[in-house]
């Protein structure tokens, strides 16, 4: 593999180093068991962000079955669920098998206790690249402690011998899909895929190489249009994602990047969230 120079900034890398760092406080919106009423929106961004009038995804549907609802993060906005749906619809035609979805958003968004920093506006979701034959089966392999298998070598220089067509059909209709704004694989997984694929590779764009993410992916979708206090990223920059950026990851910097320095300070809680966040003792009773 040829690995091309990139000058990284200090900032950027200390800006990577945090946002990477899994989540590990305690949430006041951890403790909230009930969405709150009205109109379903997405507030605030991915990562600072909150979920009115949540929908629940169901345990298993058409072609798709959710593990792990008892961590109770199986709420999304709608345009999620008909997004998990018409994923499920696809691969049960296309196989007759079950794709499995792991952690949506909790019932009224915000941060999580553990896992992510996203998740937060009802706009995120993880999908697992292995596969199963029933909702059943899904919930009696893949426990809270034991998660399917990756997808890239211990040396997480290329993908190991799980990978094959079905994942790589399963990234690419979920990259295709309109509402789909960008998706976090990890980076053996982009660089894969930039080697392999001929003919239309525009979908190459939306694949974001980001670590860990070599057992599911993450899907962010674009900010509904029934939500106009949603705030997305910077646009994704113009090109396939497969030079220099691509190979940075693959540096030592990249790979083992140092820890510490000062803490990043939370950005301010959006108002409409900070009003979902103040009925929670009344969420928590129903």
């Amino acid at each position: 593999m040829k690995l091309l120079p990139l000058v990284v900034s200090a900032g950027l890398r200390l800006a990577l180093v945090l946002a990477l760092a899994p989540a590990a406080q305690a949430s006041p919106w951890a403790e909230v068991r009930a969405v709150s009423p009205g109109p379903s929106a997405a507030i605030g961004e991915a990562a600072n962000g909150c979920l009115a009038g949540a929908a629940s995804l169901p345990a298993n549907g058409e072609g798709f079955v959710q593990i792990r609802r008892e961590r109770l993060r199986h709420f999304g906005h709608p345009v999620t669920l008909a997004f998990v749906r018409d994923l499920g619809v696809d691969q049960a035609q296309r196989t007759g098998r079950y794709v499995m979805i792991g952690d949506l958003s909790q019932p009224r968004g915000g941060l999580m206790s553990s896992s992510h920093r996203s998740h937060q506006n009802g706009l995120d979701l993880d999908i697992w690249f292995q596969f199963a034959d029933s909702p059943s089966q899904a919930q009696r392999a893949y426990p809270e402690s034991q998660s399917p298998p990756s997808m890239v070598r211990a040396d997480g220089l290329a993908v190991n011998g799980y990978w094959g067509r079905e994942q790589r059909l399963l990234l690419k209709r979920a990259a295709e899909d309109g509402r789909v704004e960008r998706i976090f694989v990890n980076p053996a997984i982009k660089q894969a895929l930039c080697e392999s694929e001929t003919g239309d590779r525009h979908w190459l764009r939306k694949l974001r190489p980001w670590r860990g993410h070599d057992a599911h992916f993450h899907v962010r979708l674009k900010c509904p249009q029934d939500s106009p206090a949603c705030e997305a990223q910077s646009p994704i920059a113009a090109g396939e994602g497969c030079g220099a950026d691509l190979a940075w990851w693959f540096t030592e910097e990249a790979r083992k990047p140092k820890k510490g320095g000062e803490a990043k300070p939370a950005p301010p809680m959006p108002p409409a969230c900070r009003a979902l966040l103040a009925n929670q003792d009344l969420a928590r009773k129903q």
